[in-house]
């Protein structure tokens, strides 16, 4: 069987490949999502909610210390991508080391931000209980020493996102996932100082580091030669870097600026109102998020090795995630009030079902932007969608509060809805306009959002739940067969039926190299 390479990379992009690593991704993302909600109770139960409010903050600045890479792990994932797609590989390894080689020297300037920023933030930002100050200063000043590891990590996991090796990648990410909430409970039977707990938490991502870069040297020999360092190189790694740092900054701006708004406007109480819905609808993330992990670099080989190849991709790409996301909307957008009602009470949804409706239907939309996003990008296009973001901010923010101070948190969930679908609308504008030839999925994902609001519209004719069963089952009844008959070509149909019929018989798991 040929290798990647000698395939000119389209071994990298072939549909059975795509659609097993996005399942492994779905894995690598939902299971350590299980093992915290056994944990998490089991945490607060033993050290309190104070020390847990630290800990939950500690897996927060973890998450965030990739800030620090400017965006240079996303980019050399893409250099080496397009590397694999052109057949120039005797280049890669001057990529990947410049590229570590910067991230290195970035992980050091960020332990050294994040150490002199850690007073303040335990004296002055946070309102942590003067006897656990000394205790919590010392655990960051340890998150700090891990900003190195964390950004060095996305260098070489890249090289295997690159190389398309997913099921290698979860293999060593599952646990590593597992172990952040796994690692602080092991020492509870001997401690249960902070300082301890949170060391727990950064041992295990050294050992996830030390395994992303055995895998990679396994993946890449060439990589196990002298390091070399290519100052030709930081111009392309910055420039596109650069942009990623701007999507990074402003996105989450945009994200968690309603639920400040709403803070300082209403009351912490609508905040509850709000964020809870929010957190149960932007749960469907994860399925464009494991799809984009796979494609973004999928496109970028496939768009230099083969366009026609790629914009297939990418089309595909769009059809599934709507096919899978547009049924898991409509029921939470259906059974928003029963969901909230048994979960958390009559009260609680009273407040919170329209909201709930609401965002649902923008997670729809802005799940489906995920992937003229990853097309954008894999076409080294970062500016793009950094441009995108800062345009966007300026209108988003007096909109948010407009809405919300006139319609309270019915307003700011209509106000994000609005920006997540004009930036879903204006993402696949430009992604037809960079790849050269318009794809026509926009107004598929139009077509959606208005079924979504005239399902909202028509609640007070959905009160009793037997008619709401209807209404739900028949539509996903109409859905199914229109789906597979009209949406999928005959190709694709056997494509996935072979694929079905695969999954059970996969008793082990193919870790053989690819090159």
């Amino acid at each position: 069987m040929k290798s990647a390479e000698d395939t000119g990379g389209k071994g990298l992009t072939t549909g059975s490949l795509l659609a097993r690593n996005t399942i492994w991704n779905l894995l690598g993302q939902a299971t350590p999502m299980g093992v915290a909600l056994v944990a998490i109770p089991v945490l607060i139960h033993h050290i309190g909610l104070d020390r847990f409010g630290i800990i939950t903050i500690a897996w927060m600045v973890v998450g965030y210390f990739s800030l620090f890479d400017l965006g240079l792990g996303r980019a050399m994932t893409n250099l080496v991508a397009r590397g694999l797609g052109a057949s120039q590989y005797d280049q890669l390894p001057d990529i990947i080391w410049t590229a570590n080689g910067v991230m290195a020297v970035m992980g050091i300037v960020g332990a050294l931000v994040s150490a002199g920023f850690s007073p303040l933030l335990v004296h002055s930002l946070l309102k942590i209980p003067p006897g656990l100050q000394q205790e919590t200063l010392h655990s960051l000043y340890l998150l700090s020493a891990a900003v190195p590891l964390v950004i060095s990590t996305a260098g070489f996991r890249g090289i295997l996102e690159a190389r398309q090796r997913f099921g290698l990648l979860n293999i060593i990410k599952i646990p590593m996932g597992i172990a952040s909430f796994l690692a602080p409970i092991a020492v509870l039977p001997f401690t249960n100082n902070l300082t301890v707990l949170i060391g727990a938490l950064v041992a295990s991502r050294l050992v996830f580091l030390v395994a992303c870069i055995a895998l990679a040297m396994h993946e890449m020999p060439a990589l196990r030669h002298r390091p070399t360092f290519k100052r030709a190189l930081l111009r392309p790694l910055f420039s596109f870097g650069g942009w990623m740092t701007v999507s990074n900054i402003v996105g989450p701006v945009m994200v968690y600026a309603d639920r400040f708004l709403i803070g300082s406007i209403l009351s912490i109480a609508a905040v509850a109102y709000y964020a809870t819905p929010y957190e149960v609808a932007t749960k469907l993330w994860i399925i464009p998020t494991a799809l984009v992990g796979v494609m973004f670099p999928a496109f970028s080989t496939a768009m230099v090795a083969d366009r026609a190849h790629g914009t297939m991709l990418y089309r595909r790409a769009t059809k599934y995630a709507g096919l899978i996301l547009f049924p898991l909307s409509f029921l939470l957008v259906v059974f928003a009030n029963d969901f909230l009602s048994v979960w958390l009470g009559r009260q609680f949804a009273m407040h919170s079902t329209q909201v709930l409706q609401i965002l649902s239907i923008g997670v729809f939309t802005s799940s489906m932007a995920y992937v003229p996003f990853a097309m954008i990008q894999g076409l080294g296009r970062a500016d793009i969608t950094g441009k995108l973001h800062l345009l966007e901010l300026p209108i988003y923010a007096p909109a948010l509060w407009f809405l919300t101070v006139h319609y309270g948190i019915v307003g700011a969930a209509i106000a994000w809805l609005l920006r997540v679908t004009a930036d879903a609308i204006l993402l696949f504008v430009l992604a037809d306009k960079v790849m050269g030839t318009p794809q026509g999925v926009l107004w598929p994902v139009c077509s959606c959002v208005v079924v979504g609001a005239i399902v909202i519209a028509a609640t007070p004719l959905l009160r009793e739940l037997p008619i709401r069963l209807i209404v739900g089952g028949s539509a996903l009844a109409l859905f199914g067969p229109i789906a597979w008959r009209l949406l999928l070509s005959a190709e694709e149909r056997f494509a996935l039926n072979r694929l079905i019929k695969r999954m059970p018989s996969r008793s082990k798991i193919d870790i053989t190299v690819s090159g």
